[in-house]
């Protein structure tokens, strides 16, 4: 993360985001959230979401497929 935003998406299959270092700036469904070294954050399947400015560090994403 670069601490640049990133655009509002949103995904067919949840999203596992676990943050190494650094913090995790989201915006999910209209609500801040941060996110911070060694927490994992999971993004519900179709919810919108963007990264919010000042986000840094490293950030791992999962795709969780569906059961």
């Amino acid at each position: 993360m670069d601490e640049l935003p990133v655009e509002e998406e949103s995904h067919g299959a949840a999203e596992a985001l676990l943050v190494l270092d650094g913090r995790l700036e989201l915006e999910v469904a209209g609500m801040p959230v941060s996110v911070q070294a060694g927490e994992l954050f999971i993004v519900a399947a179709g919810a919108a979401h963007a990264v919010r400015p000042g986000s840094r560090g490293t950030l791992v994403i999962v795709e969780v497929p569906e059961e």
